[in-house]
């Protein structure tokens, strides 16, 4: 007899926990199948084997969402800055659908298609035209029959919401992440007048995802649901954070400090404060629990391993990993085996085995948002005389 999964809201409405995948564009850059700087996703449609295989690492790790590999997939974003593909933005999303789809049905898990923020937006383009941008993905959404809508990554709640009201047109489930913290969007708004405006554009899930690291995004969700509450509205709660610490970020969050991207790794975090993080979105209500750049397949199996007392099982992944370091008791060297229990590994300051790294860093914050002139985007490639005076302006900072 088939039987019908339940939906993102079913799940929700009943309480249950949702736990959603990793960074697929950081993954697969390091991995050589993304580009850094456009950060596009043609790995979809030029390499899905690749794609194809870190979403089953994800779904067996634990995650019930497989997320569509369409981060800036839109067609102005594809064409941005001289970026040349093979491939039309409607291939890429419609392969990222099915690759998405392919691996969901191996497991108990939902396709959920993914808008992001626009260069057109930041370009200040219209409102209809930024519109038409994300209805050419919800096009393909909608004829892949995803099971729910995500508008992620937005730093501004103005396009957030035009976003969501594009998405909400579908009458599928919208979820919808700002790339905030604290202090709110890129104009000041408040993650709580964020959250609020966000619901009364149709969003049934909100919360946020980038660019800070996992405790300051629980703080963040956490004003959100409070504003929300206080409004006297109701909807779900999702955050999906970096996997990085981020203590020393401004209001841009990780695209201002001096290592983004490629020198990050020291502040990548351990699968212990992995499971510190799922604890406390859970004990802050929010049930939607996933991840953003940085994370890889271990992040979420640590996820899955820290909430499985609630969810009732251990993801298939944990079958190669001892609970807190229990599989360190079969090792052959006696002081390793004397680090199989959960002290010692709750207790560890990790060392970066750099001898001059500084544990903070001093973020760049130029200040520049929407409207500037340094943010309006075009098809052409970065030309030297372009890049010149922001060359002079970093050193001159520096």
């Amino acid at each position: 007899m088939f039987l019908i999964s339940p939906g993102i809201l079913e799940r929700l409405n009943a309480d249950e926990i949702v736990i959603g995948d990793g960074g697929f564009v950081f993954a697969l850059e390091k991995r050589g199948y993304v580009k850094a700087g456009p950060w596009t996703p043609e790995a979809a449609a030029e390499h899905p084997e690749a794609v194809r295989q870190l979403h089953r690492e994800f779904l067996r790790a634990g995650s019930n969402v497989m997320q569509t590999f369409t981060f800036y997939a839109s067609d102005d974003k594809l064409e941005n800055r001289g970026n040349a593909l093979s491939f039309t933005g409607q291939q890429i999303n419609e392969a990222a659908c099915d690759l998405a789809r392919e691996v969901a049905n191996e497991g108990d898990a939902l396709v959920a298609g993914g808008v992001s923020q626009t260069p057109s937006y930041l370009s200040c383009k219209s409102e209809s035209e930024v519109k038409a941008i994300f209805k050419k993905q919800m096009d393909v959404f909608i004829k892949k029959n995803v099971d729910f809508l995500i508008a992620e990554y937005f730093e501004h709640v103005e396009e957030a919401e035009w976003a969501v009201q594009v998405l909400k047109d579908t009458k599928k489930p919208v979820a919808a992440t700002m790339c905030i913290g604290p202090m709110g969007d890129m104009h000041g708004v408040t993650p709580g007048e964020c959250a609020v405006r966000l619901v009364k554009a149709g969003a049934d899930i909100v919360g946020v995802n980038c660019h800070f690291d996992p405790m300051t995004c629980v703080k963040t969700v956490a004003m959100m649901k409070a504003a929300v509450e206080k409004a006297g509205l109701k909807a779900h709660y999702i955050v999906q954070p970096l996997a990085y610490h981020t203590p020393d970020c401004g209001c841009q969050g990780f695209i201002d400090l001096p290592e983004f991207p490629f020198a990050l790794e020291p502040r990548v975090l351990t699968r212990w404060d992995m499971q510190h993080y799922a604890r406390e979105a859970f004990k802050a209500g929010i049930r939607y629990i996933g991840g953003c750049c940085g994370f890889e397949p271990y992040h979420i199996r640590a996820v899955a391993e820290e909430l499985a007392p609630e969810r009732g099982f251990l993801p298939k992944a944990a079958e190669k990993h001892g609970m807190w370091g229990s599989g360190l008791e079969m090792h052959t060297k006696p002081w390793v085996r004397a680090r199989a229990r959960r002290e010692y590994w709750e207790k560890m300051k990790p060392a970066s085995g750099r001898p001059l790294c500084p544990s903070m860093s001093t973020p760049d914050g130029w200040g520049v948002t929407k409207g500037h002139a340094d943010l309006m985007q075009q098809k052409e490639a970065t030309t030297k005389d372009q890049l010149r005076p922001l060359f002079n302006k970093a050193d001159t900072k520096n």
